[in-house]
């Protein structure tokens, strides 16, 4: 950890210029007494490392001190750059790692991959904050120790107890044996069995997990993609509501936002969007389609046209009185 640490350090130095002892904290997560300790120890191996002093002081490296890269093409090296553009980095929390890993890539690109390359990363933009109207993404976070744990126990094959908090239950207990991570939509999963019989656990409802030494009882070899088109299935085929709707095409992304899953979608004969949405039930469906008012239209189930048309009607009603 200590050797990642001061890698990380000497790249730091070398991308930036002369940096000070709390700028190297914050950028490293350590305190300043951890970096004055790396920094006496860079010095003791031999590396250029020099503090200045006064106001505008801090640690600098002598100047040609770097190595060189050369294996990568404009094209490779740009693909690395953007790959740490976007909130995705965040995943499985391995942000810190990727975030160094970069530095390394970057501190050792010859001088002329370097400059083309970062200018074209900075003409990309992946997964902004804010949508075009303004919505902000809800992205889930887990601590970092919860996630290494269940990170660890994921990779190295081991059982992981889990403190989760599924919906409306008390958080409790679980033992399972990890298969594999999956990441959708800014949402994280721990793909595991328990028992013998599949569980899919929502990585943010996990409160606390625990690494324990027995082996996972799981397959050597998986294929996760398979695994997780097979749980979705599963999951769209029990307790769900199917809606055929159709909708305006500039509040389609509006109402897949609300729904769980689209199934089908094709264009209608006067332009709108015919769609074949999943819902959680019906009073989902119901409030999903009453927020896109008249650009949708519910085709099916007609127990959804009716609940749709008497909360219609009583609005109606209501402010059809004249005072």
């Amino acid at each position: 950890m200590r050797a990642d640490r001061l890698v990380s350090l000497v790249l730091l130095l070398r991308q930036r210029g002369r940096l000070t002892a709390a700028t190297l904290a914050r950028e490293l997560e350590v305190s300043t007494r951890t970096v004055l300790r790396d920094i006496e120890a860079l010095s003791a191996a031999g590396v250029p490392v020099y503090a200045e002093r006064g106001r505008h002081g801090g640690f600098a490296l002598l100047p040609g001190f770097r190595t060189e890269l050369t294996g990568l093409n404009h094209d490779e090296t740009l693909a690395l750059l953007t790959a740490g553009l976007g909130r995705g980095e965040q995943a499985f929390g391995l942000g810190p790692a990727l975030a160094s890993a970069l530095r390394k890539v970057v501190d050792a690109l010859p001088e002329s991959h370097l400059a083309t390359a970062s200018d074209a990363a900075r003409r990309f933009l992946v997964e902004p904050e804010t949508d075009l109207l303004s919505r902000r993404p809800v992205t889930e976070k887990v601590p970092g120790t919860t996630m290494s744990e269940i990170r660890r126990a994921v990779l190295a094959g081991h059982r992981l107890r889990i403190h989760y908090a599924a919906t409306d239950q008390t958080p409790r207990w679980r033992t399972v044996d990890p298969i594999g991570l999956v990441t959708v939509r800014e949402r994280g999963y721990l793909l595991a069995t328990r028992s013998g019989a599949d569980r899919t656990y929502r990585l943010s409802r996990v409160l606390a997990a625990e690494g324990l030494p027995e082996p996972a009882q799981r397959p050597d070899r998986v294929d996760l993609d398979r695994v997780w088109w097979e749980r979705c299935a599963r999951f769209l085929s029990e307790d769900h509501i199917a809606v055929q709707v159709r909708v305006n095409p500039e509040r389609r992304e509006d109402l897949l936002t609300s729904a769980v899953a689209l199934r089908t979608a094709e264009p209608d004969a006067d332009g709108w969007l015919r769609l074949e949405v999943t819902f959680q039930d019906l009073r989902h469906a119901e409030w999903a389609l009453w927020q896109l008012g008249t650009d949708a239209e519910a085709l099916t189930p007609q127990a959804l046209r009716t609940s749709l048309h008497d909360r219609a009607t009583a609005f109606a009603a209501r402010y059809g009185k004249s005072f």
